[in-house]
């Protein structure tokens, strides 16, 4: 892949990943073939800061959780009512990283 190409997809995309993880995706991108990044540009990747707002509205019910693919988190937030609105209140401060590390998931395996 060309360096511009890489360079404007970080640019179009970077919100879904961590800071840290930029160089890594920009090395990533610069290696792979044009027949993975049809596969790249398809992928649903999911806005760290929507998902705050979704955690503030319906995190007691494990909404946020279940958008993201942690069904397991998901049924568990949903079951204990949020562990009781502590659970709800932790996953204000870690549902925005978890977001982005699901990104980068899917990140990776559209590459291999």
């Amino acid at each position: 892949m060309e360096t511009q190409q890489a360079d404007l997809y970080l640019l179009t995309s970077g919100k879904f990943y961590a800071s840290h993880h930029i160089p890594f995706l920009r090395d990533r991108l610069l290696q792979m073939d044009e027949s993975r990044w049809f596969r790249l540009q398809t992928l649903s990747l999911k806005d760290p800061t929507m998902m705050l707002v979704v955690s503030i509205v319906a995190g007691t019910f494990g909404i946020d959780r279940f958008l993201i693919g942690d069904i397991g988190l998901g049924l568990g937030k949903l079951l204990t009512l949020g562990g009781c609105g502590i659970w709800t209140f932790i996953d204000f401060f870690l549902i925005m990283d978890a977001t982005k590390e699901k990104n980068l998931a899917q990140f990776n395996q559209a590459c291999i």
